[in-house]
C-alpha cells in the first residue's frame, strides 16, 4: 500500500500537466513548464517528454489496470485524475504511440507470477519503460500479490534466446507442422464447448423466463458460472490459434528470422513451445538481469501429458 499512497504535493504538478496535455499542449511544452514550477521526477531529474508521456498514458494514475487483452478495469487504487480524463489523454496518442505500448511478445495467460501464480499484466514504468507485473491485490481483484515486475525487454530477449536454442534442435524443428496441427485441433475443441456452454447459458435463461420454479439466486450461479466457462474456454482457444501463424519448414538462419518476423508469428511461435513461463522477484531492487534464477520455463510436450516446470 505504500506505493499506491498520493502525495499531493507531487500529484498536484501531475494534474496540472493532464490538464495542459488535455489542452493540447506538446509534451515538449508542458515538460518546459514543469521544470520551470520545480516539478521532478521521483528520482530527481526533470521530466522529458517521453517520461511525461508515459506517466499520463499509464491507467494507474486513473485508479485503472490494463489486463492482458488489453481491456482496462478498476484496480481499486487511488486516482490523481479522473476515468474520464485519463481516456480523453489516452485518445490523443499517435498511432506510432498506441503501438509502440500495446506490443508485448509475451502477454496473456503465458507469463504467470513465480510466487502466487496470477497472469502478469502489461504495466509501463513510470518512465515508460514496457514492463510485465504481477497486479496487486485489491477488492475486486484479490488474486495477484503484487510482488513480480520485471522489465519486457529484458524478459523478452532471455526468452527469445531459450526459444531459438530450442528450435536449433533437430528433433524439435522436425515436429513443429505436427505440433501446430494439434494446437489448432485442441482450439476447435476448445471453440466448441464454448458453443455449447452459450446454449446451456441461453437455455437456462429461457427456463428461468419460463417459471421453470429456479429461484433467482439459484440462476444468478449458474450464469455466473456458465459466463466463467465461456470467458476461460474463449480465452484459452484464442491463445492457442496464435500458432497458425508460425511457419512451417526449415528455416536456414533461425536468428536473422527472428529479428525480422513480424510479431504475431513470434507470439505463435511462444504459443507452440512453451505452455507456461514463471517469473519471480528480482535479487535486487532495480535489477537489470534476467537469468534461470528468476524464469522457470514449462516447455509444451507435444501428446503427452504435461511436465512440472523448469528453469532454463
Amino acid at each position: 500500500m505504500a506505493y499506491q499512497r498520493v502525495r499531493e504535493a507531487e500529484a498536484e504538478g501531475i494534474r496540472a500537466a493532464a490538464s495542459r496535455r488535455r489542452a493540447s499542449q506538446p509534451f515538449e511544452a508542458i515538460t518546459e513548464w514543469m521544470a520551470e514550477a520545480g516539478y521532478v521526477t521521483t528520482l530527481g531529474n526533470l521530466f522529458k517528454p517521453d517520461v511525461l508521456a508515459g506517466v499520463l498514458y499509464h491507467p494507474a494514475i486513473a485508479g485503472l489496470r490494463e489486463t492482458e487483452d488489453g481491456e482496462l478495469v478498476d484496480s481499486g487504487g487511488p486516482r490523481i485524475i479522473e476515468v474520464g480524463e485519463f481516456l480523453e489523454i489516452r485518445a490523443m496518442r499517435s498511432d506510432k504511440e498506441r503501438a509502440d505500448q500495446r506490443e508485448y511478445l509475451l502477454s496473456g495467460p503465458v507469463s504467470v507470477c513465480g510466487l502466487c501464480g496470477t497472469t502478469l499484466g502489461a504495466s509501463p514504468s513510470n518512465a515508460g519503460a514496457r514492463g510485465h507485473r504481477c497486479p496487486p491485490p485489491t477488492k475486486q481483484h484479490p488474486d495477484g500479490c503484487g510482488k513480480v515486475r520485471i522489465n519486457a525487454d529484458l524478459y523478452e530477449t532471455y526468452v527469445a534466446e531459450q526459444i531459438l536454442g530450442e528450435l536449433a534442435k533437430p528433433e524439435v524443428a522436425e515436429l513443429i507442422g505436427a505440433a501446430r496441427d494439434e494446437l489448432l485441433s485442441q482450439a476447435k475443441g476448445l471453440d466448441r464447448e464454448v458453443e455449447s456452454a452459450r446454449r446451456r447459458q441461453k437455455k437456462l435463461g429461457a427456463d428461468y423466463a419460463a417459471g421453470s420454479g429456479m429461484s433467482l439466486a439459484a440462476f444468478k450461479s449458474a450464469d455466473r458460472e456458465l459466463s466463467k466457462l465461456i470467458r476461460e474456454k474463449s480465452t484459452k482457444a484464442r491463445h492457442l490459434r496464435q500458432v497458425k501463424h508460425v511457419p512451417v519448414g526449415s528455416v536456414p538462419d533461425l536468428v536473422r528470422w527472428w529479428k525480422h518476423a513480424p510479431l504475431k508469428a513470434k507470439k505463435g511461435l511462444v504459443v507452440l513451445l512453451l505452455e507456461q513461463v514463471a517469473v519471480y522477484p528480482a535479487a535486487s531492487r532495480g535489477s537489470r538481469t534476467v537469468d534461470a534464477d528468476r524464469v522457470a520455463f514449462t516447455w509444451r510436450q507435444w501428446g503427452v501429458a504435461k511436465q512440472e516446470p523448469r528453469s532454463a
